[in-house]
C-alpha cells in the first residue's frame, strides 16, 4: 500500500528536523535529502509497528501543515509492504530434507545448521548481510 504523507523539515544547528504531523513522529537528517529518507524510514518502520500491534495505520491528511517562514513542507512517498519485505528480519522455520549420513556428519562436527544455510543461500543469491 503506497500511501505519500505531508512532512515539516525544520533548519537545524546540523542538517533538519523532520516532523510528519498525521503520524505525529520526528525524526532528523543531515541535509534534505537525507531528512527525507529519514522521514521515510521512520514513517515506514512506525507503520509496521502499528500494523503489527492490530492497529490501522492513518491515511495521510490533504492538509497543508503549517510551518514556519524558514520552514519547507513535502510529501514522502513510502509503500508500506515493499518496506517490510526488504526491512523484515523475523526468523522464521523451513523444514528440509538432507541424508542420513549428511546428517550425521554435520551434528558430530557441531555444525548450525541454520547459519550454513543462511550462508549458502546468501552467496547463491549474491545478497549481503543486513
Amino acid at each position: 500500500m503506497k500511501k505519500a504523507y505531508p512532512v515539516v523539515l525544520t533548519p537545524a544547528d546540523v542538517g533538519y528536523v523532520v516532523f510528519v504531523p498525521d503520524l505525529n513522529i520526528n525524526t532528523e537528517g543531515t541535509d534534505i535529502a537525507n531528512a527525507i529518507e529519514m522521514a521515510r524510514d521512520a514513517i515506514g518502520l512506525w507503520a509496521i509497528c502499528e500494523e503489527d500491534m492490530g492497529r490501522s495505520i492513518p491515511s495521510p491528511s490533504n492538509l497543508h501543515p503549517i510551518c514556519a517562514d524558514n520552514e519547507i513542507v513535502t510529501l514522502v512517498d513510502i509503500d508500506i509492504d515493499a518496506y517490510r519485505r526488504a526491512n523484515d528480519n523475523r526468523t522464521i522455520r523451513k523444514n528440509l530434507t538432507l541424508p542420513s549420513w549428511l546428517n550425521d556428519l554435520a551434528e558430530k562436527a557441531g555444525v548450525n545448521f541454520s547459519q550454513i544455510l543462511q550462508e549458502s543461500l546468501k552467496e547463491k543469491l549474491g545478497v549481503q548481510d543486513r
